[in-house]
């Protein structure tokens, strides 16, 4: 299957297995969980993933949404895996290139409650489609960075991200970093372990 995303540290090919994929690339339930916790802690009416990889956590944030799932996914191949048969109505899937279908979405939408960004891992793309969510969030959004340590620049992204002036809180859970917009407290970060 032909995969355009990150890809993985152990099956190092843009053609891969679905169990590969599935195995390699996509969240452990526990931080799918992890993710579905946080977004229940928004709103919830408008959540985007950035990466829909097998659509596992897609699903998880459905059960969460009371609005409308959006996933994005550059290959048609895994995407076609990744859509449910049946259920999970609320869920849609956007096909393509995130930098050029991500604004056309943003400008239909008023707000982002909830945001996951698990996709391409690269410094440049992470910065760049936290900088188009930001038009967006408000005080009760949260955001999730997936892979913070996948790599250097993957965690420079990171550095970057929690340090933004919008920023008011940071959860470092090392498989991914959490951000909030709104914190009674002092700016802080915290690194926890689950």
């Amino acid at each position: 299957m032909y995969d355009l995303g990150a890809g993985s540290k152990k099956v190092n090919s843009l053609y891969r297995k679905v169990a590969d994929i599935t195995k390699y690339s996509t969240s452990s339930k526990k931080f799918a969980l992890l993710y579905q916790f946080f977004c229940l802690q928004t709103p919830a009416k408008t959540v985007l993933e950035l990466g829909t990889c097998m659509g596992i956590t897609s699903r998880y944030l459905s059960l969460a949404t009371k609005g409308k799932v959006y996933t994005f996914e550059g290959s048609e191949n895994i995407q076609n895996v990744a859509i449910p048969k049946h259920g999970y109505t609320n869920i849609d899937f956007i096909l393509g290139d995130i930098n050029k279908e991500l604004p056309l979405l943003l400008e239909k939408i008023q707000v982002v409650d909830f945001a996951l960004i698990d996709a391409t891992h690269t410094y440049e793309d992470t910065i760049h489609y936290f900088e188009l969510l930001l038009e967006k969030v408000t005080s009760t959004s949260i955001i999730a960075i997936g892979d913070i340590y996948w790599s250097k620049e993957m965690n420079r992204a990171w550095q970057e991200i929690k340090s933004h002036q919008a920023v008011k809180l940071s959860l470092d859970f090392y498989e991914c970093g959490i951000v909030f917009f709104e914190c009674p407290i002092e700016k802080t970060n915290y690194l926890l372990a689950i």
